[in-house]
């Protein structure tokens, strides 16, 4: 059967390790879900975390590292435990796994994204269930993500996945932390771009929030900006099913109605930007209408820039308010012409 949804289940490790070790059972109520799933036609794809815990319990490690070559050294042993536990699960489900380990150059590079993507989709169409991580062992600090709730936003994104669910040890979003107050409440559901959610970011990363929350919040953002809904949830036997089925549970993140192109969204989160432009409010009404962006319309060159290089585009505030794939060089350019910089394809408003 043709599965006709994706959904992308991230994992972070205080969900699938307890005492230091590989929890058996969350694992196996894990592919019991998705099992589930499959036989009600949604493809689950899994980004997960761990791999750096396991590692350092086999090089009795106190505690997980944090330099940068400690880190490539114990994920690369935990790897091999985390993605044989997986297998080994699995297949008692009749469940196939197929370890996908990702870099941020993939989406920095245009024939890279492409193909990851076609790759990922793939494994979806031959129902083998992609396990996702960050490739530690051959990232430096450019490279790295930082983080795999950025990775699976960009999973859901992507593979145009139908629903972002991130699983935590709390029940969802609170308006305070609620290990250290008891007036936190849950909040059931919030908008992407709403101030409110940007305030959460802003508590979390100063430690008044929900700590360790923002980068959780960030990959909803993303999501929501490409159309894709987020539930951040704690795990339960049921829990992704009755999502599936539409039952409120955790915190919903709900996207913008817009559908954005996979080249856009490449754009978006992949580009390398180079070169930066100030542009007149004249130019950022054309670009709010679907227009080009014209040479005339552009105030300042801040920083220059080559045919086929990323720009970012700023306004009078120094707000960026779109990004976009140049037709020009940056010496080629005069304000007293028309001609097109960055032709509306190429070009995403922000």
């Amino acid at each position: 059967m043709k599965n006709k949804k994706n959904i992308v289940i991230k994992l972070g490790t205080t969900s699938i390790i307890q005492d230091n070790m590989l929890d058996i059972q969350f694992i196996e109520s894990l592919a019991k879900c998705i099992k589930t799933l499959y036989e009600e036609g949604v493809s689950t794809l899994i980004v997960t975390s761990g791999a750096v815990q396991l590692g350092a319990n086999e090089l009795n490690l106190q505690k997980r590292p944090t330099n940068l070559k400690s880190l490539q050294v114990a994920s690369s042993i935990g790897q091999i435990e985390l993605i044989n536990s997986y297998k080994e699960i699995f297949q008692k489900y009749g469940l196939r796994v197929g370890q996908v380990l990702m870099s941020k150059n993939v989406l920095e590079d245009r024939s890279q994204f492409v193909n990851t993507t076609a790759a990922l989709n793939e494994l979806i169409n031959q129902e083998i269930v992609p396990v996702i991580n960050e490739n530690d062992i051959v990232a430096t600090e450019e490279l790295k993500f930082g983080d795999n709730d950025r990775l699976s936003a960009i999973v859901a994104i992507i593979t145009k996945a139908d629903k972002l669910i991130i699983v935590t040890d709390q029940e969802g979003l609170f308006n305070t932390d609620p290990t250290s107050s008891s007036e936190a409440k849950k909040i059931d559901f919030i908008e992407f771009d709403s101030e409110e959610l940007i305030d959460l970011i802003e508590k979390s990363t100063s430690g008044t929030g929900m700590g360790g929350f923002s980068t959780k919040i960030m990959a909803a953002q993303m999501a929501g900006f490409s159309g894709i809904p987020t539930q951040i949830i704690s795990w339960s036997d049921n829990a992704v099913m009755d999502l599936v089925k539409g039952k409120k549970i955790g915190t919903l993140i709900n996207p913008s109605i817009k559908k954005v192109k996979l080249k856009k969204l490449w754009i978006a989160y992949g580009l390398q930007v180079t070169g930066k432009i100030l542009i007149d409010d004249g130019a950022i009404n054309a670009l709010n209408s679907n227009a080009s962006l014209l040479s005339i319309g552009i105030k300042e060159i801040i920083n220059d820039f080559d045919v086929g290089e990323g720009v970012e585009i700023i306004d009078d505030h120094n707000k960026v308010v779109a990004k976009g794939l140049s037709r020009l060089r940056s010496t080629e350019i005069s304000k007293e012409s028309s001609d097109i910089v960055i032709h509306k394809d190429n070009l995403l408003i922000l």
